[in-house]
């Protein structure tokens, strides 16, 4: 074993125990290289797997992708979770135009257009074409899959139009396999884990998964494909306009559009748009029921008016907070996979259980903080659909989780710096990787 400061006593209540600050780099390790190599891996994990949507302005596109990296790095766990749903609708859109396409329209092309890269011109600048609008296009006939050239939904365009690196995408993969490699190693010759490693090790598995949803995406493009769009009546440009999910993220130079506070907001999925109208409707349902219906013009008019703005009141005290794809949700499959995944992230961190910390009350707080993330991220996200609306007992409970997530993280982040101050000596031991070469006389 190479050379290493003084070993730390035992860590029983009561004894002396022997700790290390800053350690200057020698034949063993330094905290200087175990800083820079935890880092370095935590900026592959985050920085690295981030696939953006596409937006027109600099500052706005920049700002976007720092958003994602702050989200990554504090609740990776999210940024996993987005990456699946995006992944289940991009995989349903291929499911639609399977046979309106011949089988053409591939996941990459589905990618592309969730991730807003697809808008059509107006006369005050450009809108989304959401995915369930292009699925709507070619179910009506208005366009045909054999000019999707035209619409830049060539695989050679988007590839073009993408700015994945693939020798980035291996250095990230290489880096990451060597820091799991070397943590397997040092836990194989029973030397500990400093709480920045056990740290950095809970990022790779959601780092996995979520670069394996992501690994044909589009990255970092730039600009959209503008299109402009078929001639259709004024009865199907109404449905299809209907249809939009959003149109805070379309370019035209008006309210509520290219907001700074977008970069925060996740794209949203249609899945959000179906079940919006679903509740507008049951809303339109039950007002008509208990609104009294007369038979003048007049006064039917004047009660539809009313019952518009009961409806129009009713829809808007309604905040969601969080909604999961349902096919992600309900699936047999997919979900204990999310759920196993979303726990993982905290129960990596107590792989420095037994390690030395500068006191009890931090060895306590970083135990409760790894327990309390597994805990609040499982139940949150039992909840289909959170409301920010009062509903009984379940409300609180579904509201307070992320709260309480944010907070052991930040416990957690916190304890990983301060430990530097008095660390266990072992954690810069070294083990002699010439001892696993084969040697042949």
């Amino acid at each position: 074993m190479a050379s290493s400061p003084p070993s730390a006593a035992d860590h029983s209540p009561g004894s002396a125990r022997t700790t290390v600050g800053w350690v200057e780099e020698s034949d063993g390790r330094g905290t200087l290289g175990l800083l820079i190599t935890c880092l370095f891996t935590i900026f592959l994990c985050t920085w690295v797997v981030i696939h953006p949507r596409v937006c027109k302005r600099p500052l706005i596109r920049v700002l976007h992708k720092v958003a994602l990296f702050l989200k990554t790095l504090i609740a990776p766990e999210f940024i996993a979770v987005e990456g699946l749903q995006e992944w289940s609708q991009a995989r349903a859109v291929v499911k639609e135009c399977r046979e309106l396409t011949g089988g053409s329209l591939k996941l990459v092309h589905a990618y592309y257009i969730g991730m807003l890269a697809l808008r059509y011109s107006t006369p005050r600048g450009d809108r989304v074409i959401w995915p369930n609008q292009y699925t709507w296009l070619l179910r009506r006939g208005l366009i045909s899959w054999d000019e999707h050239d035209r619409w830049g939904l060539s695989e050679e365009h988007i590839r073009d139009k993408s700015n994945a690196d693939g020798t980035a995408k291996l250095i990230a993969l290489g880096q990451v396999l060597w820091f799991v490699a070397q943590s397997i190693m040092r836990v194989a010759h029973h030397l500990p884990l400093a709480q920045l490693e056990s740290m950095t090790l809970s990022y790779v598995p959601l780092f996995a998964i979520t670069y394996a949803f992501w690994w044909i995406k589009p990255k970092d493009v730039l600009t959209p494909s503008v299109v402009e769009l078929p001639i259709m009546s004024e009865e199907q440009f109404t449905a299809f306009e209907l249809m939009a999910v959003s149109h805070a993220f379309d370019d035209e130079g008006i309210a509520n559009q290219g907001l700074l506070w977008s970069i925060w907001s996740l794209t949203p999925r249609v899945f959000e748009k179906e079940a919006e109208d679903r509740a507008l409707q049951d809303a339109r349902d039950k007002l008509a029921q208990e609104s009294e219906i007369f038979t003048a013009p007049r006064r039917l008019k004047r009660a539809t008016v009313l019952n518009e703005e009961a409806l129009a009141k009713h829809v808007a005290k309604e905040t969601v907070v969080a909604h999961w794809d349902p096919e992600v949700y309900h699936s047999r499959i997919l979900w204990p996979i999310n759920c196993l995944f979303g726990a993982s992230f905290g129960a990596l961190h107590l792989i420095c259980w037994d390690t030395l910390f500068p006191t009890y009350v931090e060895l306590w707080l970083w135990r409760a903080s790894g327990i309390a993330s597994i805990v609040s991220m499982l139940v949150f996200m039992q909840f289909e659909k959170v409301i920010l609306r009062w509903g009984g007992p379940l409300t609180f409970i579904s509201l307070a989780s992320p709260f309480v997530y944010l907070l052991s993280r930040l416990v957690m982040m916190g304890g990983v710096i301060a430990a530097f101050r008095a660390s266990d000596p072992k954690i810069y031991d070294t083990y002699v990787v010439s001892t696993y070469w084969v040697h042949i006389a």
